[in-house]
């Protein structure tokens, strides 16, 4: 069985769903622009905005082309992919890493594609980052999160430069079913590529699963026990409607209450306190064998991250950067904010700060609240953009 796909357009014909722009231009970058952006902000260095919350958590995308094809993510002849002089340079993204750790309160950035491993100079890139310290001293802790292809050769060189916390996507356990999802009989090498980081001393592994109704909604249990066994972390995600082709439903949506009744059947699960999650995205549980002694120690944890059916936006602590330069204050924004044209103007650092700081300031309380356009049937807003031009 395929993974259910809208039918694909010839190639070129795909709408990524660009979204608008915030530009400023040069002469209306000046202090009058910036109050009226940021009227009633507290007067903090850190990416606040108007809902309370506080970003410290940079998702930094390297890359909108990946060597996947993920039926969920975009159609199998791929996308056209951005223009090379598009995207920031090695040393562009530094400098706004650099300006979020040492000015905005950034504290973890995670590199996120497309693929970041068809990032030539990723390591240089992660060498960087971690080299960075918050203005009271702490290190920057910096993640990946990857499909692990490639990886094997690498991950020696990742973590010298410094990456400790590394996700890899991993939908089945499978080769047949890793081919229908992924268009790609890549299945092996995945396998090779997480080994290779847990070898290279990267930890913790976090292992991202999608669970798609018909296809691997039955994998949950299986694919658990396998993280359990080599010591790795299950994440299952609820499918987002991020796809380039629109075919996203909410009709058989594979929800968090089915991940944990399937589980459930299995294991014993006991609820970490909630005050542990912070801003994470997942809900996590501990793990222990069926009926075993709920005082015993558990086999390790598992986590649900249920964007669709059990939102978390009041505490979220993301802002995220695509790789072409534009501030995203959320996953789902149907606006962005350049700041690659800010740096190739030669703005300077406090005037690239002070518009990072606006562009948080107006985050949304929530995706899709009070949006007409554009809206899944179910009433749930899609991104502007697929996930392969945003970074997850």
């Amino acid at each position: 069985m395929s993974v259910p796909q809208a039918p694909t357009a010839p190639r070129g014909a795909v709408a990524l769903g660009m979204p608008p722009v915030r530009r400023p231009p040069r002469d209306a970058r000046d202090p009058l622009a910036v109050a009226a952006a940021t009227a009633g902000r507290p007067a903090v260095p850190g990416l606040v905005d108007s809902s309370g919350r506080t970003a410290v958590d940079l998702r930094v995308s390297l890359t909108d082309r990946c060597n996947l094809r993920c039926g969920y993510c975009m159609p199998p002849e791929g996308l056209d992919w951005m223009p090379d002089e598009e995207r920031l340079t090695d040393d562009e993204v530094v400098r706004l890493v650099r300006l979020g750790v040492e000015r905005l309160g950034v504290r973890e950035v995670r590199y996120t594609g497309g693929e970041p491993l068809l990032r030539r100079g990723l390591e240089q890139v992660v060498a960087a980052t971690t080299a960075l310290r918050t203005p009271d001293g702490a290190p920057v802790e910096a993640s990946l999160t990857t499909n692990a292809l490639g990886l094997d050769r690498r991950a020696a060189g990742l973590a010298a430069a410094g990456l400790r916390r590394i996700n890899v996507s991993l939908d089945t356990l499978r080769p047949e079913r890793f081919a229908r999802i992924t268009h790609r009989d890549r299945h092996a090498d995945v396998l090779a590529g997480v080994a290779a980081a847990a070898a290279a001393g990267i930890g913790p592994i976090k292992i991202n699963a999608v669970l798609l109704p018909g296809v691997n909604d039955d994998e949950a249990p299986e694919l658990l026990a396998w993280a359990l066994e080599h010591g790795y972390e299950l994440r299952v995600i609820e499918q987002m409607p991020i796809d380039a082709q629109g075919a996203w439903a909410r009709e058989g949506l594979v929800t968090a209450d089915d991940v944990l009744a399937r589980l459930r059947a299995v294991h014993d699960l006991e609820a970490e306190d909630p005050a542990a999650r912070g801003g994470a995205p997942a809900q996590t549980w501990w793990v222990r064998a069926r009926g075993a002694d709920p005082t015993s120690p558990p086999l390790g944890r598992v986590g649900v991250i249920a964007s669709v059916t059990r939102q978390f936006c009041g505490a979220c602590d993301r802002t995220r950067l695509t790789a072409d330069g534009q501030v995203r204050s959320c996953l789902f924004s149907t606006s962005e904010t350049d700041l690659r044209g800010l740096l190739r103007s030669g703005a300077g650092d406090d005037e690239v700060a002070d518009v990072w700081r606006a562009a948080m300031w107006g985050k949304a309380p929530a995706h899709g609240i009070g949006e007409a356009e554009p809206l899944t049937t179910s009433g749930f807003a899609r991104p502007s953009r697929p996930m392969s031009a945003i970074g997850g």
